[in-house]
């Protein structure tokens, strides 16, 4: 059985160390949150995430996971160290790696000869090889008495499990012989296809790709969709259409991008250009496009309508995914910074939140179920309930015009019920 030593028991860490447990490994789920760690040992589920619960109070009940905050300790009894702990963008959007550089050097104190760390955060290229340069620090060198791998977390959430056992794991090693133990590793601890590319950096890239693909793909359905907004052509009749002739693969524009990855990761690269003295020309025009829309839209709203100078607006939605209570980046951010810029008064509806949350974030909770409603309502989450709404009943409550920012209402019943309606990619 092989000792597992998985620093980061968030919500992609926690359902990783689960799928390693359950395929006969020995785990060990670090987290400096004592009360994840106290939860998880009592086999009670700290995230929500499909599938993990039932799997984690298997796996703890039955000895073969346990959590700690000594991520000392922990290394020192394994053979395999993961680490999947957060980087984000410092205020000038470059990465901030003090979180996996202090980790980096907890894990080099006793680290041992023969270990594999397997490093799964998205990383800027070229980071691996400089975090195995932090751990030699302990005395080990790099290639020789310990392997380093890094293996890009390739899931979403709502849908780990899944993916983890679907979607082919990347891996590359500072050596051959690193790169193939990984492959093995994941391959019986995941189940899951195996790609070894042949060095961290190339297995860093391919991570990043995706998401600036993703980003700018966006970007362009983005672009489009205001176009269409232009020339009074609704963008999501047909775009179904555009997608059938085996060349287009369009995604849905909306009123922004969020969440930990695509708004997140293009900058990765775009700085580490600029570094290179490389530019980045489209990826840098994808995020400004995107980051664009939220203002794009109460453009619109206020052509359509009036200024919001003084208005009460209703936001609906602070999860940067629909059923997602995770609200890193998420387009509430940018709609309430337009709105507050503009002289509105910003309100946010989101049953997964409570208010005392919602005001840590910085907004003033309310509900789309209060009897009187502000004039103005914009949609940034397509959470289920807001699919449901009633224009007509929204009308009487006192809505005047409603933003579509991910057109699912329909606009002939908003305009019937005499509300203004300004959808994304919607003449």
């Amino acid at each position: 059985m092989t000792n597992i030593t998985v620093i980061g028991a968030g919500k992609m860490g926690l359902p990783l160390a689960c799928q390693f447990a359950t395929r006969g490994g020995n785990v060990v789920a670090c987290d400096i949150r004592q009360s994840v760690v106290e939860a998880i040992n009592r086999g009670e589920c700290p995230i929500d995430e499909p599938g993990v619960r039932e799997l984690l109070k298997s796996v703890v009940q039955a000895g073969r996971l346990r959590a700690t905050s000594d991520i000392a300790t922990a290394v020192a009894a394994s053979s395999v160290v993961v680490v999947i702990v957060p980087v984000l963008l410092t205020p000038d959007s470059d990465a901030n790696l003090s979180i996996i550089e202090s980790v980096t050097r907890k894990v080099a104190t006793s680290l041992r000869p023969g270990t594999m760390v397997c490093y799964e955060t998205t990383l800027p290229v070229g980071t691996t090889r400089r975090l195995a340069i932090i751990i030699e620090e302990g005395g080990l060198s790099a290639g020789r008495d310990f392997d380093v791998v890094f293996s890009p977390e390739r899931v979403k959430s709502q849908f780990v499990l899944e993916h983890l056992e679907r979607n082919t794991k990347v891996v590359g090693g500072l050596t051959p012989e690193g790169g193939a133990r990984a492959a093995e590793f994941y391959a019986t601890y995941l189940g899951a296809q195996t790609a070894d590319v042949g060095s961290p950096e190339a297995a860093e890239l391919v991570k990043l790709a995706g998401m600036v693909y993703r980003d700018v793909t966006i970007a362009i359905s983005n672009e489009i969709a205001r176009y269409a907004e232009v020339v009074g052509v609704d963008i999501h009749r047909i775009l179904p259409v555009i997608n059938t002739d085996g060349e287009a693969a369009l995604l849905a524009p909306g009123i922004g991008v969020g969440g930990h990855c695509a708004p997140v990761y293009p900058h990765f690269v775009i700085r580490d250009g600029e570094r290179r003295n490389l530019q980045m020309p489209m990826t840098r025009l994808g995020r400004r496009v995107n980051d664009e829309q939220a203002a794009w839209a109460i453009n619109r709203l206020e052509q359509a309508w009036r200024p919001v100078r003084d208005e009460d607006v209703l936001v609906l939605g602070l999860g940067f995914r629909p059923q997602v209570k995770e609200h890193i980046c998420s387009s509430s951010f940018l709609i309430s910074s337009t709105l507050r810029e503009r002289g509105a008064h910003v309100l946010l509806d989101d049953a997964l939140y409570s208010d005392e949350e919602i005001r840590l974030y910085g907004f003033d909770p309310a509900s789309i179920d209060d009897r009187r409603l502000p004039p103005a309502i914009v949609l940034s989450t397509a959470h289920d309930p807001y699919h449901r709404l009633d224009m007509k009943d929204l009308a009487r409550r006192g809505v005047e015009a409603v933003v579509d920012g991910r057109a699912i209402w329909r606009p002939d019943e908003a305009r019937a019920a005499g509300l203004v309606y300004v959808g994304v990619g919607c003449p």
